[in-house]
């Protein structure tokens, strides 16, 4: 079973995410949107989203990092059950809606890692 397929998203938090933002589009040229992050898009369809968030909320719980990867997968299921069955800490919630399925699952130094299966043809 395929594991990981490539990097969906890096997602971080930040203490002032408007004005990072600024600092990211002026000095480095990331095309940053009104949502508060970009796209980029690598051959073929495949895309990273990168994006900062506001610091303090929930979202990277029960991790206490700034920053969330996602990576992609095939087959999110098999692997989160795989993932148990080697010891792994997954958490029970998934999620599955228009954007695909996701999963998380902690790694040994208690960063929250985001497992992403995009939808059929994606």
């Amino acid at each position: 079973m395929k594991r990981v397929t490539g990097i969906g998203g890096i997602f971080f938090q930040a203490k002032d995410p408007v004005a990072l933002r600024a600092w990211y589009q002026k000095h480095l040229g990331i095309d940053v949107q009104v949502w508060g992050g970009a796209a980029f898009t690598w051959q073929g369809s495949e895309t990273t989203i990168w994006s900062i968030g506001e610091s303090g909320g929930d979202d990277f719980a029960p991790s206490t990092a700034p920053f969330m990867i996602n990576y992609r997968v095939d087959d999110l299921t098999a692997l989160l059950q795989a993932l148990r069955e080697e010891g792994c800490q997954v958490l029970d919630k998934t999620d599955d809606s228009e954007y695909g399925k996701f999963g998380w699952v902690v790694d040994p130094e208690g960063n929250k890692v985001e497992l992403w299966q995009p939808p059929a043809g994606q």
